[in-house]
């Protein structure tokens, strides 16, 4: 969905570059420092604030979106610098949905853990599905785009947690979405690979 609006969203990265460049940090000490807020709203979110929780995800989120903006204005781009990032974007989501098992959420159709499997799997599938089609060299170039990329879970997860603030079924809601989303777009993108 981002993916198809990249060119404006390029400008805005490229003005966030800038204005965090300043500071002083390294990209890689961006992508590290996200999981500082992680890790915090990893606590609130299993102490049950969510409202908390929530900012603090934020918080993580908005500094994942910095490290590459600031990795393009600098001039300091690398494929191990893009790899620890990709590393680190799955354990912040992993954090997240490990949160939601830790929990007591309502059962809706299914258990909640059930949800939160098929979100987890999906989120991995659609990773995976990109990294083994150029693994196996099936695609000329990186698989991208799909229904539902990172920043539109991300998304998806922070509203999540807002909304359990206020009644934890809406976050349940929240996760059967996802579990159905991630998972077309895993198969999208296998479409894409074996399409050629």
């Amino acid at each position: 969905m981002f993916y198809r609006n990249r060119d404006k969203l390029q400008k805005i990265s490229v003005k966030t570059g800038i204005i965090f460049s300043r500071i002083g940090l390294t990209p890689n000490q961006w992508t590290f420092s996200a999981a500082i807020p992680a890790l915090a709203g990893f606590y609130f979110l299993v102490d049950g604030d969510f409202i908390l929780a929530s900012v603090f995800f934020l918080a993580s989120f908005f500094i994942d979106l910095v490290d590459g903006a600031v990795a393009k204005v600098t001039g300091k781009e690398t494929k191990r610098g893009a790899y620890f990032d990709t590393i680190m974007d799955r354990y912040v989501e992993f954090l997240v949905l490990f949160g939601f098992i830790l929990i007591e959420l309502p059962a809706f159709v299914l258990p909640s853990t059930a949800w939160i499997m098929l979100t987890l799997f999906g989120s991995f599938m659609t990773t995976y599905a990109k990294a083994a089609a150029s693994e196996k060299k099936i695609v000329e170039k990186e698989l991208k785009g799909g229904l539902l990329e990172r920043a539109e879970r991300l998304i998806l997860l922070f509203i999540g947690v807002l909304a359990a603030a206020f009644n934890p079924l809406y976050l349940v809601y929240v996760l059967i979405v996802l579990s159905f989303l991630t998972n077309v777009t895993a198969l999208q993108r296998m479409y894409y690979a074996l399409r050629g």
